[in-house]
């Protein structure tokens, strides 16, 4: 609903009757090219039902019955991403180098991209509006309940753990001082992770990538799939993660069997 609302803010204020048809197909043909493919399938499937909504409030305020112009936007085929993420190491000479050539913001969006990559958050709904007071230190773990207006992606509030690399982060920004409110300070940081990646000679990476990195480092150490899926908020039992993440799995698997020797 945030997307929709971010790629198409008249949509909210034109009668629903008067919006044609060319009009869904140039927004979705426009939003096709900025964002993710399931990402974009899911925008459009909330479309459908605000649309729908919208028509039968119509109908009770004593408007024409219309068709639902939104039902006739395809869904896009989903592409599997090649996944090209920071090899054990050079995530952190990434990090290192954002903080001391990053200008003055530099600090700041290092300390964004780590929380990401340290969570598995996405980066909008979720990363961005965690506070002081979702942090449960007794327990170990981060409670994310996402945007105030439109929860999380799957509208549940979940909870992540903190482990060790977060932990070291999350104490260096509270300091000696208990703080209040939300934890990052800056909103994104396209420009010095682009910088950085080509300095030292790594894969171009976005917030997103991030979310995958996590995934990634938790199945390396041998953290089970269905738990990382939890962690980042699917519901489907680990189906997608396994089909995004499951040839690490297969790839640790053979690493770890060439130590058994009898």
């Amino acid at each position: 609903l945030l997307k929709i609302k971010t790629s198409w803010p008249e949509l909210w204020e034109l009668p629903l009757d008067q919006i044609s048809p060319d009009s869904y197909r140039e927004w979705a043909a426009k939003l096709s090219k900025e964002i993710a493919c399931h990402y974009y399938n899911n925008t459009i499937a909330t479309l459908r039902q605000v649309i729908d909504i919208g028509i039968e409030e119509h109908k009770r305020n004593g408007g024409a019955t219309f068709e639902n112009p939104a039902q006739l936007l395809p869904r896009v085929r989903i592409r599997q991403k090649e996944l090209k993420l920071p090899e054990l190491g050079q995530f952190q000479e990434l990090i290192k180098n954002i903080r001391g050539h990053s200008g003055g913001w530099g600090p700041r969006v290092a300390d964004l991209l780590e929380f990401l990559a340290y969570s598995g958050m996405r980066i909008r709904s979720e990363a961005l509006w965690v506070t002081w007071e979702d942090v449960d230190w007794q327990r170990k773990e981060i409670i994310v309940r996402g945007d105030p207006e439109t929860g999380t992606k799957n509208t549940e509030i979940r909870r992540v753990p903190i482990i060790s690399d977060m932990e070291t982060l999350l104490k260096r920004l509270q300091g000696d001082v208990p703080r209040t409110g939300v934890i990052l300070q800056v909103t994104r940081g396209y420009e010095a992770l682009d910088r950085a990646c080509k300095e030292l000679g790594i894969p171009r990476l976005t917030h997103h990538d991030l979310r995958h990195l996590f995934a990634t480092r938790c199945i390396e150490s041998g953290v089970d799939i269905q738990t990382v899926s939890r962690w980042l908020g699917h519901k489907d039992g680990g189906s997608l993660a396994m089909k995004t993440y499951g040839h690490l799995r297969n790839e640790h698997s053979q690493a770890m069997a060439q130590k058994v020797k009898f």
